[in-house]
């Protein structure tokens, strides 16, 4: 770390402290060359992850949009917002560490679904039905009938 009063390349850490508003760590130098200090914040770098669509078109992962739909799919049922940003956070890290740039759509409903699905099967069975959309009851009593 370059010191910004000297640019001497040593520094030492005297200092670390998580900052919760930013998600980064604040970290308190001091320069070993010229002795005076200096604050610093790392921050983890991710790299953009793009959804492809049913239709092939490309847009950036929203987490917020995937919290929207299942919010909506657990609306008037016992799941609670913990939970549901528990699964959003789950499928952001499982994306993240796959280390691709793109995921398909269909990829994100069905891990939603599977997500949904070990909490309330309520609110899997109103994704499914938005997700899939389903074109006749048929197709909507197979769903019913794998779930038991």
């Amino acid at each position: 770390m370059k010191c910004i009063y000297c640019n001497a390349e040593e520094s030492k850490v005297l200092d670390s402290r998580n900052s919760e508003e930013t998600n980064s760590i604040r970290r308190r130098r001091e320069c070993l060359s010229c002795g005076r200090r200096f604050t610093t914040y790392e921050t983890i770098e991710t790299t953009p992850i793009l959804v492809i669509k049913n239709d092939g078109s490309r847009q950036s992962f929203d987490p917020e949009k995937l919290k929207r739909g299942i919010i909506k799919a657990c609306e008037k049922r016992p799941v609670s917002m913990s939970q549901i940003d528990g699964i959003v956070d789950t499928i952001e890290k499982q994306i993240q560490n796959k280390l691709t740039q793109e995921v398909k759509s269909s990829q994100l409903g069905e891990m939603i679904m599977d997500a949904l699905k070990k909490i309330d099967e309520i609110s899997y069975v109103r994704f499914a039905s938005v997700y899939r959309q389903f074109k006749d009851i048929e197709s909507f009593k197979k769903l019913l009938d794998n779930m038991e």
